[in-house]
């Protein structure tokens, strides 16, 4: 008969039971050094090179354990899932690093214990995939012999302002009683508090809403500055405009890319294919998005025309910015690459540049070898990202490296829209 004894707030702050986290990305590490802090954690991840890059960091300052061995977790009473939750090729939800990780949790489980999954998931994944999982392979009954709770991640990538701890935490459970014991859970560790939620399919909800309407929104934009590059209107005039009526919400046209918000809306169009629901707005908002690596290389090439049709040289491109946004390192789903694709299939030859981004990462994931610098002469400068070290860039400089003034500019981000003025010049 199993010992149903789930008292698990109580035992970690006393330190006589321990916290395992299962995945090390932007999502993981932290809220594991926030456990940390509190209470006896592991953190775990499958890349023994992750590992290794973590260990002794923050060892010796706080109490947690790194591992890429999963008989490390295996004593562990507090389960936090956080993987990556992709889509695959044809946008359909990618869930094999969950349901792996549920496999993994499941030999573990004993008696007592609790599960939590912050992965961004679509409304009632974790009940009808993971926790199927965790029974099947620990041979235990939800609710009756383990708990589970889905607190979705809410980390926004280098955004100082907006942290886990300062950031209101959603939490859910399988029962009321869970509910409250991972509650007082990460009370402990996150300042702004937790908002208790009825059950796991409102969690899991509202986090693919928060991304879904940031991606709508976005989409809006970028329609909008189709049709207003077209009818030779500043959009970033336009904007500012439109921001003096107290209840516009100030969004700004460019490149969707990354783990969440070009992601989490494919998730609820797969739902609701399955309850026969078209989500129209939503799959045409995430086709609009996408469209828009296309639309910066037409206008772009609009632009140099004349430089390609009397070019006695190839036409050489400068891409600044790897990354799909400011002053990381990520790159996954970065519209940049579909850019520097079509630049290619243009004839053009084309350098990118990134401070950020790793050289191997990025051969790794797409084949591309990064400069460490910019090799001038360019006829085509492409600024993708706002990274820091881009912010002060000027004239002089875009002037150094250009092959001459009708050399062109693409500004993205519409970082020197007031600082260009010898180059051809474009932004959205």
């Amino acid at each position: 008969m199993h010992c149903k004894d789930f008292n698990l707030y109580e035992k970690l702050i006393e330190h006589k039971a321990s916290v395992a986290v299962l995945g090390l990305g932007y999502v993981g590490f932290p809220l594991a050094i926030e456990f940390a802090k509190r209470f006896r954690t592991i953190g775990y991840d499958i890349s023994s090179e992750r590992i290794e890059e973590l260990r002794g960091t923050f060892e010796e300052a706080i109490d947690i354990t790194f591992t890429s061995n999963v008989a490390d977790i295996s004593d562990a009473s507090l389960y936090v899932i956080s993987v990556p939750t992709p889509v695959d090729e044809n946008k359909n939800p990618d869930l094999n690093q969950l349901l792996e990780s549920s496999a993994v949790v499941g030999k573990c489980l004993s008696p007592g214990n609790f599960v939590v999954y912050e992965s961004t998931v679509y409304p009632g994944c974790t009940e009808d995939k993971c926790i199927p999982v965790l029974e099947k392979v620990s041979g235990l009954v939800c609710g009756d012999d383990f708990k589970v709770g889905y607190t979705p991640e809410r980390i926004n990538p280098n955004d100082a302002k907006h942290t886990l701890t300062n950031t209101v935490k959603i939490v859910s459970a399988c029962d009321d009683e869970a509910l409250d014991c991972i509650a007082n859970i990460y009370n402990n560790i996150v300042d702004a508090g937790v908002e208790l939620v009825s059950c796991i399919k409102v969690a899991e909800a509202s986090k693919v809403l928060e991304n879904t309407q940031r991606n709508v929104n976005i989409a809006l934009m970028n329609e909008m500055a189709m049709l207003f590059s077209a009818m030779d209107i500043d959009m970033t005039e336009v904007l500012k405009a439109a921001s003096t009526k107290w209840n516009f919400v100030n969004y700004s046209p460019g490149l969707v890319g990354g783990h969440c918000i070009p992601v989490a809306p494919w998730f609820l169009v797969s739902a609701a294919l399955e309850r026969n629901i078209d989500m129209r707005l939503v799959k045409m908002s995430s086709l609009v998005n996408d469209d828009m690596a296309s639309f910066i290389v037409q206008e772009s090439l609009k632009r140099i025309d004349t430089i390609v049709k009397s070019a006695e040289q190839p036409i050489r491109a400068l891409v600044m910015g790897y990354a799909y946004k400011e002053n990381i390192d990520d790159i996954r789903n970065t519209l940049v690459e579909p850019i520097v694709k079509q630049l290619e299939e243009a004839s053009m030859e084309v350098d990118i540049v990134d401070p950020f981004v790793n050289p191997a990462k990025a051969k790794a994931m797409y084949g591309r070898d990064l400069k460490l610098k910019p090799e001038a002469p360019y006829d085509l400068i492409m600024v993708t990202v706002a990274h820091d070290c881009y912010i002060d860039l000027d004239n002089d400089y875009f002037m150094s490296i250009a092959r001459s003034n009708k050399s062109l500019l693409v500004d993205i981000r519409g970082i020197y829209k007031s600082k260009v003025k010898t180059l051809n010049y474009y932004s959205l």
